[in-house]
């Protein structure tokens, strides 16, 4: 089927779809008379320096969503239900649905005062909006029509401030301030001083200020549209009372903790004092009381927290801080069943967690998880057992604080940081081989207060992997047959033993507070993760000349170790073009590069691209390495790996009804590896060709969007395929196979 034939018949298919969704869906039937269906909605601005985007905020009604910003589909299950609403299949469509908006013209007025008053605020103060209603049957349109004017500016700044002490202040702190002269007059700024400066002398001692003791006086009658600005720091002045006196600095007194020990969970005030910011004797800082509000919200013993000021009886200048805490429950238990599908292969698992929350009674985290695995393994022949079975124990503990000497008391204070020591063994039974896994590892975690930071260290990571039994016929095929034999495949069922310290970081944007909320907003993540693993190793075997094998590497207690470094770099930025549709965007590049005693890479630590997350009209490790092309089914998991991983999704995301989410994308990438290998031609990453070794593909999903969990549907089409080099089978968007080209994926959580 042609290209032009087969895209024809896709969007016939659709349009015939939403055509009978529709065609009985008669939406006027909905509509009182003399009312409009509110159809369309647009503001518009002369002024290039005004976002309309951002003036969307202040609208009072919005037209009902639409896929993809084009088809009012998510109102069709409403229409399509009937008036009578004891049926219940009525209701059940009017809540899937969504429900006409019908046009109130008394809340386009309330939009545009707002939208007018909002310009003028921006220093526009003789901004008006014109309201524009075009009515076309049952439908109406509006237009916001904004002619701001000229904007005014800052030409003169005072400050009065009769508080010596606070003077003095706000002079240090100067250079903070936004107000400059010359900059435009914009009230949305002025706030944002009154919030400064209240911000800064309540974390200054002034703990009974507030920003309404801060006000401004303007004079607009400078002519040149220049405004005169005086701001004013009132004295102090009790709601009510005439009388003014100078504002006060108080002191912390006494810090007493309260616990409410009803779960029989109680904390030891040792740890309690070390997630204290308030420090007695010193000034009163909000910032110190919010800081030990979020320290003890980290512990995983404190259900939640509350400090109160309360002033001193005897000493008019002190506060008293009385910090309250309820404790979690003890003990948890949690049990996890899951379904698995291994290339067609079904299974299911369960999993049994417990966790104490206060073991040692220092808010230490004991958690232990056990996991059982099934999997019906078809199409293996010669083998004795079909099936396979997988069970692991891990368990660790955590301690509520950075263990490492030299660690200082501020950064305690400031950061909510873990110390983590785990154990882990994991027993896979294959009809192929047997495996074991011992891992080790002491791991700290910490962040900044406002969580957009996280660090982890990996300080020593162990992990011993062991084979004490391989089939004869898989050893025979594949690791000691001259002709079939795979190096990498034999390097990955070797005992082997791996230590690896390493460090990561990621960095999530938070959308701006105020009257645009998370609308119009641009939100992007950065992770970047470093390890290396052997080092240490190899400098001592090497040191000291101890033995090899017979591969050459130098062995631990006659275990050969790896040697690698590893980087990956993450980034991933969202645009929201309204409250239903945005546009995702993701780039993942990853190398890791085995020398020394490894020439090739642990299978762990290797890449693989195709899957739910990854270029979606592949299926998991499908794709690459380079144009490499699989061709036995039954080692193709190891050989579809790779040393250099390149991944580029474009997504848009719409809300289509109820909790359904739709989303159109675009994937591209690959893997590579860096070294050439006879068992993976072509798969050698080479800057003069990878460009043309990056794989296409293109599709749709669908979403089940709980809040609390997402369920991911996604159906993706090859459109470049880079294991080909005929014109046909290299660009499957012109000569499409379903049957080859087309793959599925159900997951959980977004891709990115």
């Amino acid at each position: 089927m042609s290209l032009v034939k087969w895209h024809k018949s896709l969007i016939c298919t659709f349009a015939v779809v939403v055509s009978l969704f529709t065609a009985s869906c008669s939406v006027s039937r909905f509509i009182p008379e003399n009312e409009h269906l509110l159809n369309n909605v647009k503001i518009h601005s002369s002024e290039k320096g005004i976002s309309t985007t951002q003036m969307q905020a202040y609208l009072q009604q919005r037209p009902n969503s639409r896929w993809f910003s084009v088809l009012k589909v998510p109102m069709a299950p409403y229409l399509m239900s009937g008036t009578d609403t004891t049926r219940r299949i009525n209701r059940f469509l009017q809540r899937v649905g969504q429900a006409p908006v019908i046009y109130d013209r008394s809340k386009a007025l309330k939009a545009r005062d707002d939208i007018e008053a909002a310009v003028r605020n921006m220093g526009y103060l003789r901004a008006n909006v014109d309201l524009q209603e075009h009515s076309s049957g049952f439908k109406m349109n509006t237009v916001y029509d904004i002619q701001p004017g000229v904007r005014y500016t800052l030409a003169e700044l005072d400050t009065e401030v009769g508080d010596s002490v606070i003077k003095s202040l706000l002079d240090s702190t100067a250079a903070e301030s936004k107000l400059k002269v010359g900059m435009p007059f914009d009230l949305n700024e002025l706030d944002a001083e009154r919030s400064r400066i209240n911000k800064l002398l309540r974390n200054n001692g002034y703990y009974l200020f507030n920003k309404e003791f801060v006000r401004f006086e303007a004079d607009t009658l400078m002519g040149n549209n220049s405004v005169a600005l005086s701001m004013i720091v009132d004295d102090y002045h009790a709601v009510g009372q005439a009388e003014y006196s100078p504002h006060l600095q108080f002191n912390v007194g006494d810090v007493q903790f309260v616990q409410d020990d009803a779960n029989h969970n109680h904390v030891r005030p040792s740890v309690l004092n070390m997630k204290n910011s308030i420090v007695p004797g010193e000034l009163y800082n909000e910032s110190h009381v919010r800081e030990t509000y979020s320290n003890l919200s980290a512990l995983g013993a404190v259900m939640n927290s509350s400090v109160r000021m309360i002033p001193d009886t005897t000493d008019n200048s002190r506060l008293d801080a009385l910090v309250s805490i309820a404790t979690n429950k003890r003990h948890s238990f949690n049990v996890e069943l899951e379904g698995t599908n291994s290339a067609g292969d079904l299974g299911a698992a369960v999993a049994v967690a417990y966790k104490n929350s206060n073991i040692f009674r220092g808010a230490e985290q004991f958690k232990v998880r056990l996991r059982g695995a099934y999997e019906a393994i078809r199409g293996l022949e010669g083998y004795e057992n079909q099936n396979y079975i997988e069970y692991s124990i891990e368990t660790s503990l955590s301690f509520p604080d950075f263990m490492f000497p030299g660690v200082n008391r501020d950064f305690r204070r400031s950061s909510h940081a873990t110390s983590e020591v785990s154990i882990m063994y994991d027993s896979q039974n294959r009809p192929e081989f047997h495996r074991r896994v011992v891992t080790g590892a002491w791991r700290y975690r910490w962040n900044k207060n406002n969580r957009q930071w996280l660090h982890r260290i990996d300080l020593i990571d162990l992990n011993y992997v062991f084979m004490p039994w391989i089939s004869s016929t898989f050893r025979r095929d594949y690791l000691e047959n001259a002709t079939s034999r795979n190096a990498i495949l034999r390097y990955n069922y070797e005992d082997l033993f791996i230590m690896k310290c390493g460090y990561s970081f990621s960095y999530t944007s938070q959308p701006l507070s105020g009257a645009t909320g998370s609308y119009g907003t641009n939100a992007y993540s950065i992770k970047i993760n470093v390890e290396t693993a052997g080092n240490l190793l190899y400098g001592l075997t090497n040191l000291f000349s101890t033995n090899k094998n017979k591969d050459g590497q130098y062995t631990l207690f006659n275990i050969a170790y790896a040697q690698y470094a590893k980087g990956d770099f993450d980034f991933s930025k969202s645009f929201r073009f309204s409250p239903e549709n945005s546009l995702s965007l993701h780039v993942g590049i990853g190398v890791a590069y085995p020398y020394g005693n490894g020439r090739i890479l642990p299978y762990e630590k290797r890449y693989f691209s195709g899957g739910a997350n990854s270029v979606r009209g592949w299926s998991v490790r499908g794709l690459g390495p380079g144009r490499f092309r699989g061709a036995d089914g039954r080692i193709d998991f190891i050989n579809q790996t790779g040393d250099v991983k390149l991944d580029m999704n474009l997504e848009y995301r719409a809300h289509l009804f109820w909790l359904v989410d739709g989303a159109a994308f675009i994937d591209a990438g690959n893997i590579w590896t860096i070294r050439e290998y006879d068992e993976q031609p072509g798969g050698q990453f080479r800057f003069d060709t990878f460009w043309r070794q990056i794989a296409v593909s293109y599709g749709l999903g669908i979403r089940l969007n709980f809040n609390y969990f997402i369920l991911r549907l996604d159906a993706g089409m090859k459109a470049v395929n880079p294991a080909y080099t005929d014109a046909r089978r290299h660009y499957p968007i012109v000569h499409p196979k379903f049957h080859r080209d087309f793959a599925i994926h159900f997951a959980v959580g977004l891709p990115f």
